[in-house]
This record gives structure tokens, sequence and C-alpha cells, in this order.
């Protein structure tokens, strides 16, 4: 998620942008066109992510990064973190079957 870092002391007023990936916090570009651009670099080099350098880990922070500005990657990414969250709950109200019951 993108959050602005309000680390200014009192003022109020954000120093820069950040995004939080894995529990981290990582600066991003502050302006719109900055965060495009490294979004698209990132998406172009994960899809080279089998060259050296380079990987697939590239790509999933590019749309992520993309997701701040563009409503479409936004709903996209949306749509994933339900999908995944429904998956997961679903996989733990599952009874466990076969086992030995004494």
């Amino acid at each position: 998620m993108a959050q602005k870092d309000d680390s200014s002391g009192g003022s109020g007023r954000p120093t820069r942008n950040t995004i939080k990936v894995l529990n981290r916090r990582f600066p991003v570009p502050a302006t719109r066109a900055g965060r495009i651009t490294l979004g698209s670099a990132l998406v172009v080099g994960g899809a080279l992510g089998f060259l050296p350098v380079v990987g697939f880990w590239m790509l999933p922070l590019g749309l992520l990064i993309l997701a701040q500005d563009i409503p479409r990657v936004r709903r996209w990414r949306r749509k994933l973190i339900l999908r995944w969250s429904r998956r997961k709950d679903r996989s733990r109200q599952k009874p466990v079957r076969g086992g030995r019951s004494d």
C-alpha cells in the first residue's frame, strides 16, 4: 500500500511517498510521472526476468507502484488481494480429513 510518510516532526506535512512491502517501507518518487516511469521500468525488467540481474520479482513490484496512479491496475490489485484473502480464509476453515481418531 502506498502511503505518505509523516516523519516531518509535527508539521503534518508528509516529507516523501513510501510504499509498504512485506512490512518494510520503501521510498517512491513524489511525482506521478516518476512513479509511472519507475513502475513501467520494473514491469519491463520483470518481463526479462530470465536474464541475469533482473528478475521476476520486479514485475509485481512494478505493478504495485503503477497501482498508485492507474485505476485499472489498482482494481486488478484489489481483486487479487480479495481473492487471496478469501482463499486463505477457506483453507483455514476446511477440516482435516484422513486423520486417525483414537
